[in-house]
Order: structure tokens, then C-alpha cells, then sequence
């Protein structure tokens, strides 16, 4: 009698991955998107017995923590939302894409925990889906990935506000600078990092919307930090 042709199982040609190999990748996904759904700015405002969403704009992002609850707690928010973004795109790739067998580039992963945890900020489920506008949670996705357009972004953030006031202003001159800066830098690479960030700019622009129509009506608040008071102008 013959041997049997049958094989059982994949041939030798044929990629073998196993459940878990795809598994962890999208486990992965899914804790950043929790991980960026943490109401950071919700529990620190609470914990100064303040209701952000009854305070302000509503808003649970950093900017409004900082002008209702105070300056060091709205930075503490600020530097929170940023890590929830930053750990996701940076480190997360780091534990999975080496076990993925290929499937998973560490861009690739990078980009999709990034954008989950974008996701969680804006879209929390603990909030009913109701939350931040993803500034400085994006901001964190672009340092893991892209350090350098990151910096560039910062710049045009602190010049906007310098020159403006307006934070809805410097956000979204800052999110259109980074999307530029990666078609800059990494075009000719690859049009990846350039679409997904000139998405995320897409994004918080329309986050922006209600500030945008404030703007419109001359209603949006603005930061004198760096302005001159009428009385020290009169001095001049």
C-alpha cells in the first residue's frame, strides 16, 4: 500500500501563526484604548471636589482643568493625557510586534495603539463615549512615533498661544504643523505616518468645532498670560 498524500495541517510553504500571535496584538489594541479612555482630568478635578463637567466649558480635557480647578493640577492633566498617549504608541509595540511574526510592523502597531488610545481620550466608554478633544493624548501618540515633527508641532503650539491666546488656535495650528511636518520627513518613506496624521488633524479640528464657532462670535476664552494689562499699557 502507498504512502498518503494527505498532509494534515499547513504545508511547509504556508505561514503557521498561532491564535496568540494575533491575540495579543489586539489586546494590546484594546488596553490602549481603556488606557486612554482614563478620565484623568474627571478624577483630578473631583478629587479638588469640582465637577469638571459642570465647570467651564465641560470639558474634561486639560485646558478647561486648568482655568476652573488650577494651574498645577491642569498641567498635572495635561502631562497624564499625554503619557496615555505616549506609552500606547511608544512601548506597547515593544511586547508584541517581535511575536506577531511579521503581521505587525512596531509603526504599524504603534499607529493602531496610538490611535485606540486617541480614541478612548475622545470616545470614553466610562463617560458614555463623552470626552477630551485628544490634544494632548495625540501629542503623546506623535512623540513615541515621530519625535521630531512632535517638536515641531510644540513650537507652532507655544507660538499660537504667544501671539493669540487662544489654546483652540495653537491646538489646531499645532495638529496641522505636525501633519505637515510628517509628509515633510516621511513621504518619501512611506505615506503611512503622513495620512494618519493628517487625519488626526482632521480630528481635532472638528473636536474644535464649538471653539471655532465662539471664535466666530468673538465668545472664546483667551489667555492674558502674555498679554499686557490696560493699566501697564497706559504706562507706556
Amino acid at each position: 500500500m502507498g504512502q498518503s498524500s494527505i498532509q494534515y495541517g499547513p504545508g511547509p510553504d504556508l505561514p503557521l501563526h498561532s491564535d496568540w500571535t494575533m491575540t495579543l496584538p489586539i489586546l494590546f489594541i484594546f488596553c490602549s484604548y481603556l488606557l486612554g479612555a482614563c478620565p484623568f482630568g474627571l478624577l483630578m478635578a473631583r478629587a479638588k471636589g469640582i465637577d469638571i463637567r459642570a465647570a467651564g466649558s465641560g470639558n474634561i480635557g486639560a485646558t478647561n482643568v486648568f482655568r476652573t480647578v488650577g494651574k498645577a493640577t491642569g498641567i498635572c492633566v495635561f502631562l497624564l493625557d499625554t503619557v496615555k498617549g505616549f506609552v500606547p504608541a511608544a512601548f506597547f509595540p515593544k511586547f508584541v510586534a517581535s511575536e506577531s511574526g511579521g503581521l505587525f510592523t512596531p509603526t504599524v502597531l504603534g499607529l493602531l495603539c496610538g490611535v485606540a488610545a486617541i480614541i478612548g481620550h475622545n470616545y470614553p466608554v466610562y463617560l458614555r463615549f463623552k470626552g477630551g478633544k485628544g490634544v494632548a493624548t495625540s501629542g503623546g501618540v506623535v512623540i513615541g512615533l515621530a519625535p521630531i515633527a512632535a517638536g515641531i508641532g510644540f513650537l507652532v503650539w507655544i507660538a499660537g498661544l504667544l501671539v493669540t491666546g487662544y489654546v483652540s488656535i495653537a491646538s489646531i495650528a499645532s495638529a496641522i504643523a505636525v501633519a505637515a511636518a510628517a509628509w515633510a520627513i516621511f513621504a518619501e518613506q512611506s505615506l503611512l505616518l503622513p495620512i494618519v496624521f493628517s487625519l488626526l488633524a482632521v480630528l481635532i479640528v472638528w473636536k474644535h468645532r464649538t471653539n471655532l464657532s465662539r471664535l466666530m462670535r468673538g465668545e472664546e476664552h483667551r489667555f492674558n498670560t502674555f498679554k499686557r494689562t490696560s493699566k501697564q499699557r497706559d504706562k507706556l
